[in-house]
């Protein structure tokens, strides 16, 4: 058996991290009951004080929630970041790079009876979040090189190994959350336990960006990392009036921002919704049309919606916040558009954040807590002599079995498990679980459309890019500068190739093409080589201290002509 040498991952190590405070209030220690027949108000009973107290996500110290940064062991001293499965969409169409429109059918789950029966599974054991996305203009963000960014702009692109001086970046991504398991606002801390409602989805409006200059090698001051991190997150829920229920910013965002509320969208499992971006003097703004109820939401990335840079002052003493609209930093999407901080190689372009939960069965019981942390700040993990695992996966709980829940803080689907990247590459996620068709133990995928662009949203993306940032994580075992050791299909901890890793088809439904996510499907046109269709080792130039650069292996990557264009 050959263990993975991970660097945070043990117990200790994450909890000497997790002891420093994650700004949440002591006094929301406790989650009520819920109703199924309420809307997601009424699901965390918290007073005025705790709603008002400062909160923010803390991408150091809460796992894979936020975008992954390129060089994370070296920005945070360990690994940081979630395996992201993707699908780019290219175009140099004028205007492809901050503005079009999808739709999306969103999963339905199996009955919530017998969740824990082997081989049944629910969408948030798959994926913590699924998620469109744009790089953003933030000239208070990494590299911290130029103080202006025009936006909307392909003037922005600079290869890093050409030059440092790159405008501020930034990325967005619009965030889908399934329903039925442990509910916000415990996600901004133990990442997958997203669920804003027991049977409906939400959405909101994410926006990370970078404290860190990587040609002299300094960060923000000590102050202002003490309050919101070095890779720090705006966030708004997707909301029905389009103004946010509280700041976004998260130098003023409180507990409010992270607690779903009755302003919130909430959209029915199998809704078909249609998602529109577009550029507006005040910022970045989402339109959700739920085409089965009706209904809609939205929300704009504005000053007056609560948006915020951090101000990068290196030798400053405390932490400024300098609301800011932030806009798209391209006018295309294509293989130039990138944020060069982050590991992936794109702009526009569809991710499902996979490899968060793994199974907790055994006769302990994992303790309640509100966020995956005991009183002394330490993380709850699967208990000794609980396995990870579930029927013939079962194997001893190891360290990446932290941030843990038991089925009875569940709203709908009782199951105990736990939310930390899944390093080991044993979790659901890679385990035969994903959507086939069998919709008795396995929920519908989640659907989407290429994207269109053009003024009428009638002009459709040329090509499409698949893409795996699994040479990430798979270090040590990996050798991001040689690219030796570095597998399509990861090794799990007994050193074995994980059981199975998802993959893009396309399906036609209503007439009409769609992308899926999973397993093969009955009647799909194309699987593309299932996990094969990932391609081959990408190699990437990035800024290094004193502004040389080095190139990494961080994704796989295969790009093709669109074989799935919206109709």
């Amino acid at each position: 058996m050959r263990k993975r040498l991970r660097s945070w991952v043990s117990v200790a190590a994450v909890t000497a991290v997790a002891v420093t405070p994650i700004a949440f209030s002591s006094g929301a220690a406790t989650q009520a009951a819920v109703s199924t027949s309420k809307p997601a108000a009424a699901k965390v009973t918290a007073s005025s004080r705790y709603l008002n107290k400062h909160a923010h996500i803390n991408c150091a110290r809460s796992s894979g929630f936020c975008t992954e940064v390129a060089n994370s062991r070296q920005v945070f001293g360990y690994y940081v970041g979630h395996d992201e499965p993707s699908v780019l969409f290219n175009s140099y169409a004028p205007g492809s790079g901050n503005h079009m429109s999808y739709n999306v059918i969103l999963p339905k789950e199996p009955s919530a009876a017998n969740p824990n029966q082997a081989n049944k599974s629910y969408s948030f054991e798959l994926s913590g979040a699924d998620w469109l996305g744009m790089a953003m203009c933030d000239t208070q963000s990494y590299p911290e090189q130029l103080t202006t960014c025009p936006p909307d702009s392909d003037q922005n692109i600079r290869d890093p190994s050409v030059t440092p001086k790159h405008v501020g970046e930034a990325y967005m991504e619009m965030q889908f959350y399934p329903p039925g398991w442990v509910p916000w606002p415990t996600w901004r801390v133990a990442v997958g336990a997203s669920a804003c409602d027991p049977t409906r989805w939400c959405a909101a409006l994410n926006i990370d960006s970078l404290s860190l200059n990587p040609v002299t090698g300094q960060t923000n001051n000590t102050t202002c990392l003490n309050q919101v991190g070095e890779e720090y997150v705006n966030f708004a829920f997707i909301t029905k009036n389009g103004k946010s229920q509280a700041p976004a910013s998260p130098v003023n965002a409180t507990n409010a921002t992270f607690t779903p509320s009755a302003k919130d969208l909430f959209m029915n499992s199998g809704d078909h919704v249609a998602v529109a971006f577009g550029d507006t003097p005040n910022g970045l703004k989402v339109t959700l049309n739920d085409l089965t109820t009706g209904q809609s939401g939205s929300m704009t990335a504005s000053k007056a919606n609560g948006f915020g840079q951090v101000k990068f002052d290196p030798n400053g003493s405390s932490c400024t916040n300098i609301p800011y609209n932030f806009h798209p930093m391209y006018n295309t999407s294509n293989t130039k558009t990138r944020v060069t901080w982050a590991a992936g190689s794109y702009n526009v372009a569809f991710d499902s954040e996979i490899g968060h939960f793994q199974f907790c069965t055994g006769p302990k019981a994992i303790p309640a807590t509100p966020f995956g942390l005991l009183p002394n700040g330490q993380p709850t993990v699967c208990p000794t002599g609980d396995s990870e695992g579930r029927s013939v996966n079962k194997q001893p709980a190891d360290g990446d079995d932290i941030f843990c829940f038991p089925g009875s803080e569940a709203l709908v689907y009782k199951v105990s498990g736990c939310t930390f990247t899944n390093s080991g590459f044993d979790g659901a996620s890679y385990q035969r679980l994903w959507p086939n068709g069998n919709l008795q133990i396995h929920p519908t995928p989640f659907k989407f459309t290429s994207p269109l662009t053009g003024p009428n949203y009638t002009t459709q993306y040329n090509t499409i890019g698949f893409e795996t940032d699994l040479p990430d994580i798979e270090q040590p075992i990996c050798n991001r500068s040689t690219g030796v050791g570095c597998t399509l299909i990861p090794q799990t901890d007994q050193g074995l190739p994980a059981v199975f890793y998802p993959f893009y088809t396309i399906k036609n439904y209503s007439g009409g093409c769609y992308w899926q996510f999973g397993n093969d499907i009955p009647r799909e046109i194309s699987n593309f080589g299932q996990d094969g269709q990932y391609g081959t080792l990408l190699q990437q130039s990035y800024t290094q201290v004193g502004g040389h650069t080095v190139e990494r292996y961080n994704d796989f990557r295969n790009i093709i002509p669109n074989p799935c264009p919206q109709t």
